[in-house]
């Protein structure tokens, strides 16, 4: 067994209906990040390696685990969750900040993003779930604005998500208003809880288990000394693609795939060929339609940026996806929404603001910073989850510290001292 696996496995066993991680439960870890195992990808982070060291930043999970692995479509094992995220707190809810979308491939949502091109500027939080409840938890958003009198300025709330319809029973609808509003009023700085949370909770990614992962990267002086955040929900990929630092991990790990422990096949038809369990830990061929998930991933940094600095900025995101093996494929919905905390309001009584814009030739260290805290940021989200069960019995396995250790020590990427998992 692996200690480090075990406080996670725990909590989620005694997540009978509702679990919601407040910022108390985000302070520690369940087991090392990329970075306590010698996986840096260059560059030095904040404080907390997380989205939270931008200034201002808090993010909230609602987790919902629950239901019978072996119940019917609508009524089964429910594996799911909102996350929110607030580029200026619960307390600067309403004020907005400069930001831009690119989207890589578009088969996916992130709704009130017209609005947010249209006019350079985002009001509100920026929510994460599953596809099938972005319509519960953007109406969740309004109505929990409306008791704030904020509902004009949050009028159109920016949500995104990822199809969890392997191990989420998607079709139950199971995210409600309640659910989106404890993510929101549960939203801290500081630690950032990774992996089986929030809207991650039932996703994987390059067919091992993932979902939220985050990083930070911190500038030195001469550069600015600018904080870039990145948080992400991780649904993408296929496993003979993924690779860190160089090392050709999926190829050298490729068994593990995901599988079936009831007595049929999963129902929704894209998973006719997922096998059962009993012959797949040895079986590496894949089964399962791989690279048809999605990634959603939120950037954030103190950088004075425009709105079209900031699309350059997301632009560069999918650098950082195709360093681990993404494609961005054809059925996948790879969305991204940057953002910068520098103060927009006009002083009281005006109605010009004074804002700065770094200088382009300065935004070099930036792209770097975001390339490389997105690729820790991925492996953060699958080293953070554990192998899980779920709707009609399919089990995706987590990434097994161990033989990750040994694959980037094999291929000489692994310098420093790590841990024994």
């Amino acid at each position: 067994m692996n200690p480090f696996r075990l406080p996670l496995r725990l909590g989620v066993v005694s997540c009978l209906l509702l679990c919601s991680f407040p910022a108390e439960a985000q302070s520690t870890q369940a087991r090392p990040r990329a970075r306590d195992l010698g996986i840096t990808f260059g560059g030095q982070s904040g404080p907390n390696n997380a989205i939270t060291d931008v200034s201002g930043v808090e993010v909230g999970h609602t987790t919902l685990i629950s239901g019978d692995t072996r119940g019917p479509r609508g009524k089964g094992a429910v594996r799911t969750g909102v996350t929110a995220v607030l580029p200026r707190g619960k307390n600067g809810v309403s004020e907005d900040v400069f930001a831009a979308i690119y989207a890589l491939n578009g088969n996916g949502e992130m709704t009130g993003s017209h609005w947010l091109t249209e006019s350079g500027q985002l009001a509100g939080p920026v929510m994460l779930t599953n596809t099938n409840d972005v319509g519960t938890v953007r109406d969740s958003v309004i109505a929990w604005a409306m008791k704030r009198g904020l509902e004009w300025e949050l009028g159109l709330p920016i949500v995104a998500e990822t199809w969890d319809g392997l191990l989420n029973d998607i079709y139950g609808f199971h995210v409600k208003a309640t659910h989106a509003h404890r993510a929101l009023d549960s939203a801290r700085s500081g630690p950032v809880a990774e992996g089986s949370v929030g809207g991650g909770t039932g996703m994987v990614c390059h067919s091992f288990k993932a979902g939220i992962g985050t990083a930070s990267r911190k500038l030195p002086e001469s550069e600015g000394g600018y904080t870039v955040g990145v948080l992400l929900q991780c649904n993408y990929g296929a496993r003979h693609l993924f690779t860190v630092e160089g090392v050709p991990v999926g190829e050298e790990i490729n068994d593990l795939r995901p599988c079936y422990t009831g007595p049929k096949k999963p129902s929704p038809g894209m998973f006719k060929d997922v096998p059962p369990c009993s012959a797949s830990r040895g079986d590496t061929q894949p089964r399962t339609p791989e690279g048809a998930g999605s990634i959603i991933v939120v950037v954030a940094t103190d950088a004075p940026l425009l709105p079209h600095q900031l699309e350059r900025l997301a632009k560069r995101v999918p650098l950082g996806i195709g360093k681990m093996g993404g494609l961005g494929g054809n059925s996948s919905g790879d969305i991204f929404v940057a953002f910068s905390t520098q103060r927009l309001k006009p002083p009281a009584g005006t109605a010009v603001a004074s804002v700065s814009t770094l200088d382009n030739e300065r935004m070099t260290p930036l792209f770097e910073a975001t390339i490389q805290a997105t690729q820790e940021a991925i492996l953060n989200s699958m080293l953070a989850s554990d192998t899980m069960t779920g709707a009609e019995g399919s089990r995706v396995f987590g990434l097994p510290q161990e033989r990750l250790i040994q694959v980037m020590k094999k291929h000489g990427r692994l310098t420093t001292a790590a841990p024994a998992p």
